[in-house]
C-alpha cells in the first residue's frame, strides 16, 4: 500500500465522529426483526456558557519578575447543561497583562461550545483549537482554552458522579505536596527560612524557593543552606532558577547547590535552550525539572526525546486544560519521566492523583479567595476532594465582590 493511501485510510479511521451536536453523523443503524435497537451514546447538552475575569487581592503583596504582585487575576468560565450542571474552570495569574484579553477569547469560543455534549470534552477541545488554530498552538488560545476545558471535565464528573481523580484513571486518591508560596527572591535569607520554618510547622515535608537574582553561586547556596538551617535535615528543599541562568553559569551554581543538598533544580536555563539543558543535566547530578513554560504536545515531546529532565513540569493554563495534560503526561510516562503540576493546587491534584507518574503537587493556594475550602493536607500529601467533578465549591459572595468584568 503507498504512503499516502495508508495516511487517507489512518485519517478517516481516526475522524472525530461527533457532529454539532455531540451525536453520531449519519443514518441510524438499521435495524433486524427481532433484534434490539443499538444503543446511542448519552446525550447532556451544553446550554449555557458564561465567563468572568476576577481581581482578588491578596494579603500580603511579594515580588515577582521584578514586579510587585498585589492581586490574583482569574478567568471564570462556567458551563451549564440541560440536566442542569453546571461545571467550573479557570486559570490565574498574578498579574493583569491580557488577562481581560484571555477573558474575551474563552467568552468567544464558548460560544461553539453550545448545544455540544459535555461527555465527549475531547471533541470539544478538538472544535475549539480548531476555531483558534490560526493564533495557536500554544498561547493565548490554550490560556483561553483552558477554563472551558476544566469546566468541560467539572461537569462530566458532576453528570456521571464522579470525582475527577477517579474519572481520569483513579490511581489514587492523594499525592505528596510541598510549599512553594512566600519563598521568593526578594526575601532575605532569615526571611526565607522564617517562610520555610512556617510552612513545615503547618505540616508540609518539602519546600521550594526561588533563587536566580544573586552575583555568585556561593550567595546562592547561601540562600539554600539558611533554609536548611530552619527545616532540619529531613525536610526536602528544591529550588527553582526562573530560567535566570545562562548555560555557563548554571554549570557552575549547579555544582554549588548540588552539594547544599537539593532535591531538584528547575527552570536553570530558557525553556527554548533544550540542548543546553540536556548538556546540563549530564554535567551535573541533581535531578534537572522543566516544563511549566511549554505549550503543546510537540515541545514536550522534544524535551522528553532530549533526556533533558528527571521530572516535567506542567502549567495547565499553558498547555490548554485537562484534555491535552492528559497526553503529555502519558508521553513522560513512555519516556520513565515523573511528573509534576505547576500552582491550582486544587485541580493538579485531581489530574496527578490519576495517573502512575504523579510526582508531587506544588501548593500555591493562589484560587483560595474565589473558594469555599481548599483540598486538606494529611502527613506532608494533599487529598483530591472526592465529590463529584472537581469537589470545589464558589465563594459566590467573592465572586461577585471581585469580578470586573
Amino acid at each position: 500500500m503507498h504512503r499516502s493511501r495508508f495516511r487517507r485510510e489512518v485519517k478517516a479511521s481516526t475522524r472525530c465522529p461527533t457532529g454539532r451536536f455531540g451525536v453520531l453523523e449519519g443514518r441510524e443503524p438499521r435495524r433486524r426483526s427481532g433484534r434490539p435497537r443499538p444503543e446511542r451514546r448519552r446525550l447532556v447538552k451544553i446550554t449555557q456558557v458564561v465567563v468572568n475575569v476576577l481581581r482578588v487581592p491578596v494579603d500580603l503583596p511579594y515580588v515577582a519578575g521584578g514586579r510587585t504582585v498585589d492581586a490574583n487575576w482569574h478567568v471564570v468560565a462556567r458551563i451549564t447543561t440541560s440536566d442542569g450542571v453546571e461545571g467550573v474552570g479557570y486559570v490565574v495569574y498574578p498579574r493583569p497583562d491580557l488577562m481581560t484579553t484571555i477573558g474575551h477569547a474563552a467568552r468567544e469560543l464558548g460560544e461553539y461550545l453550545i448545544g455540544m455534549n459535555v461527555l465527549e470534552p475531547e471533541a470539544a477541545w478538538d472544535r475549539l483549537a480548531r476555531r483558534g488554530d490560526w493564533v495557536g498552538p500554544g498561547g493565548l488560545l490554550h490560556c483561553a482554552l483552558c477554563p472551558l476545558d476544566i469546566a468541560l471535565w467539572d461537569a462530566a464528573g458532576k453528570t456521571l458522579g464522579q470525582p475527577l481523580h477517579r474519572l481520569l484513571g483513579g490511581y489514587r486518591d492523594r499525592l505528596p505536596t510541598y510549599a512553594s508560596d512566600g519563598l521568593w527572591y526578594s526575601l532575605s535569607p532569615d526571611e526565607l527560612a522564617a517562610s520555610a520554618r512556617r510552612h513545615v510547622e503547618s505540616g508540609f515535608d518539602a519546600v521550594k524557593l526561588r533563587l536566580g537574582k544573586e552575583a555568585t553561586p556561593e550567595l546562592e547556596a547561601l540562600r539554600v543552606r539558611a533554609v536548611r538551617e530552619a527545616v532540619g535535615p529531613d525536610v526536602r528543599i528544591m529550588v527553582d532558577a526562573t530560567e535566570s541562568w545562562s548555560l555557563t553559569r548554571a554549570r557552575r551554581t549547579g555544582r554549588v547547590l548540588q552539594d547544599a543538598g537539593i532535591a531538584w533544580l528547575e527552570d536553570p536555563v530558557r525553556h527554548l535552550d533544550v540542548a543546553g539543558l540536556a548538556e546540563l543535566r549530564r554535567q551535573l547530578e541533581v535531578p534537572i525539572a522543566a516544563g511549566e513554560h511549554l505549550y503543546h504536545l510537540d515541545a514536550f515531546r522534544m524535551l522528553l526525546e532530549a533526556r533533558a529532565v528527571d521530572v516535567v513540569i506542567l502549567d495547565l493554563a499553558r498547555v490548554g486544560g485537562v484534555t491535552p495534560w492528559r497526553k503529555i503526561a502519558a508521553m513522560a510516562h513512555a519516556h520513565r519521566i515523573a511528573v509534576c503540576g505547576h500552582v491550582v493546587p486544587e485541580i493538579q491534584v485531581h489530574l496527578l492523583s490519576a495517573i502512575p507518574n504523579g510526582h508531587l503537587v506544588e501548593y500555591v493556594p493562589r484560587s483560595a479567595g474565589i473558594l469555599r475550602s481548599m483540598p486538606r493536607l494529611e502527613k506532608g500529601e494533599l487529598v483530591a476532594p472526592p465529590g463529584p467533578g472537581l469537589g470545589l465549591e464558589l465563594d459566590e459572595p467573592a465572586i461577585r465582590r471581585y469580578q470586573v468584568d
